[in-house]
């Protein structure tokens, strides 16, 4: 996706186009694929995944042939509507037809275990994106007040005190005793 630019010197140059680059970046964002869902067996609990973490059957985590780790996923089960957010740690799954395998936990959540696989709808998920925003919204208000006034001290500071004075006191005493 490069075009060619002529300088003043009718040399060409080569110039990275924007708008191919963000346009680009913009369809991995709201990419959303349909297949079929599986999930790990309980007994792969231990195991390293392909990022080097240690799967759990309790983690909301997946396996995805082509987002890179790390990224946070929507996987949808369409028949019954539930849905959950997972992580990428792993790479697969490598059988025809199918586009994501979940934990255990993930597929619980869909309500697919009993099923073993089943249809879902795997997007990108953007925690940043704000779905909706009521029109009578109001922000609470805040007191940023104490319940103590700015000038007494911190209990550590006040123990800390009370500390040095006995130390004193007692080399007092002992210096005392010294000179007799």
């Amino acid at each position: 996706m490069m075009t060619t630019q002529y300088c003043m010197t009718n040399k060409p140059k080569i110039v990275l186009t924007t708008l191919l680059f963000v346009f680009g970046t913009a369809s991995l964002l709201a990419q959303t694929e349909r297949g079929t869902a599986s999930y790990y067996a309980k007994s792969w609990t231990g195991r390293k995944t392909a990022n080097g973490e240690r799967l759990h059957h309790d983690s909301l985590t997946c396996a995805h042939k082509t987002f890179p780790f790390g990224t946070l996923l929507k996987v949808t089960n369409p028949a019954n509507g539930l849905s959950v957010i997972v992580k990428v740690t792993d790479r697969g799954p490598y059988v025809k037809g199918r586009i994501v395998d979940l934990s255990v936990r993930a597929a619980k959540e869909l309500g697919i275990l009993s099923q073993g696989i089943a249809p879902v709808i795997v997007e990108r998920y953007n925690p940043a994106i704000i779905p909706f925003r009521p029109e009578d919204f109001e922000l609470p208000e805040f007191d940023l007040g104490t319940n103590e006034g700015s000038d007494t001290k911190p209990i550590w500071m006040e123990l800390r005190d009370q500390r040095n004075k006995r130390r004193q006191e007692q080399e007092k005493q002992n210096s005392i005793a010294d000179k007799r």
